[in-house]
């Protein structure tokens, strides 16, 4: 069944159109054209790609890592989509093996289930951190890589894990590659990676880091650190949580003069919505006090935003062009982890799942067509 849409402003994910007529057919988009609006066919003031976040914790109401399962990743899809974000990889942080394969298998069971989904896979953030540079992460849990752990994840999450955040200093070079060589897209994150480390890390094919500037080694005039090296290295993509509390916006506006289009907004939320006042989970905690989640220890514990919270604050108080923020949350997402040619674009062949706002980036709205 063909539908049509008509957009006064569309972002395409390399470029802004004005009054364009979308058509759709099964699912896909079949044309665009320039056109007036038309009677009968619904007309929107913003047209994006849907919107596309690889770190996110839990939704509304379960956190993946506590609860690692079908009901869990629907919570979070289902909260991601109210506030505006099409597609996700729920998250699940240092844990227990067996909580790392029960996590891999509720999401393969739940993308087999519903197909049509915008879970795309699974990002897994750790256990194989730097201690130094754990955050929130139980120290109980971080942990040396070992060939036969990192073997029986690879075997267990095939098609499932799309994206892993390692700390690269603890790994031997073999072992990096084997993870590379698994088609899991790998990120260098809470680290403690020196500079020649890091730059070692990226020649040998990362190509990503998690939540820039935060659980990494810093930059310093003598010691630049994972971060000067992520600067220093134009091909490695940079993910960013935009709230002022996990980056100051004056550090996201360097981030963003250095980075280009590498850079890109997560929104690493604990839970979206702020209906999780207080949180357990064996010894990590988080209580949500002025906006923000911290730990017993005084750590930020994860986000409160949403994607299109990060779009707005990046718009709005750093400064970033609506064009650029819009492609942060579109097609720079998708081309970091691979699938630039399945999401992130509005484009022919492309599925037609979009994200709507409003000029005063208050209110975003998944359309699927």
């Amino acid at each position: 069944m063909s539908v049509q849409l008509f957009a006064e402003n569309l972002y395409t994910g390399t470029g802004l159109l004005n009054n364009q007529l979308v058509t759709t057919e099964y699912g896909k988009i079949e044309n665009i054209e320039a056109s007036a609006p038309k009677e009968g066919v619904r007309s929107v003031k913003n047209l994006a790609a849907g919107l596309f976040d690889i770190h996110i914790n839990g939704g509304e109401k379960f956190h993946f890592t506590q609860k690692a399962d079908e009901e869990t990743i629907d919570d979070i899809y289902q909260a991601s989509v109210r506030s505006g974000t099409a597609y996700v990889f729920p998250t699940l942080i240092t844990s227990p093996q067996e909580n790392i394969l029960k996590g891999i298998e509720a999401t393969k069971n739940y993308q087999q289930k519903n197909p049509g989904s915008g879970v795309l896979g699974m990002h897994l953030e750790g256990p194989f951190l730097n201690p130094v540079k754990r955050g929130a992460h139980l120290a109980a849990f971080v942990r040396k890589p070992q060939n036969a752990e990192l073997e029986e994840i690879i075997r267990y999450g095939k098609d499932v894990i799309r994206l892993i955040t390692i700390a690269p200093e603890m790994f031997t070079a073999d072992q990096i590659q084997m993870l590379l060589d698994s088609g899991i897209t790998v990120s260098a994150g809470h680290s403690n990676a020196t500079y020649d480390e890091a730059a070692r890390a990226f020649s040998q094919g990362i190509q990503l880091v998690t939540h820039l500037y935060n659980a990494m080694s810093a930059f310093g005039h003598r010691q630049p650190g994972l971060v000067g090296a992520t600067f220093d290295t134009e091909s490695v993509y940079a993910p960013i949580i935009i709230d002022g509390v996990h980056s100051d916006y004056g550090a996201a506006s360097v981030a963003y003069k250095i980075k280009k289009d590498k850079l890109f907004l997560i929104s690493d939320a604990l839970f979206l919505g702020e209906k999780v006042t207080e949180f357990q989970w064996e010894e990590f905690d988080a209580h949500l006090k002025d906006g923000r989640y911290t730990n017993s220890d005084g750590n930020l514990a994860g986000a409160t935003i949403s994607l299109p919270d990060a779009i707005r604050n990046a718009v709005k108080i750093v400064g970033i062009p609506l064009q650029e923020a819009i492609e942060m949350a579109t097609i720079r997402p998708a081309r970091a982890v691979g699938l630039s040619d399945r999401i992130g674009s509005v484009a022919i062949g492309y599925p037609a799942v979009f994200t709507t706002f409003d000029d005063n980036l208050e209110n975003f709205e998944v359309l699927s067509l």
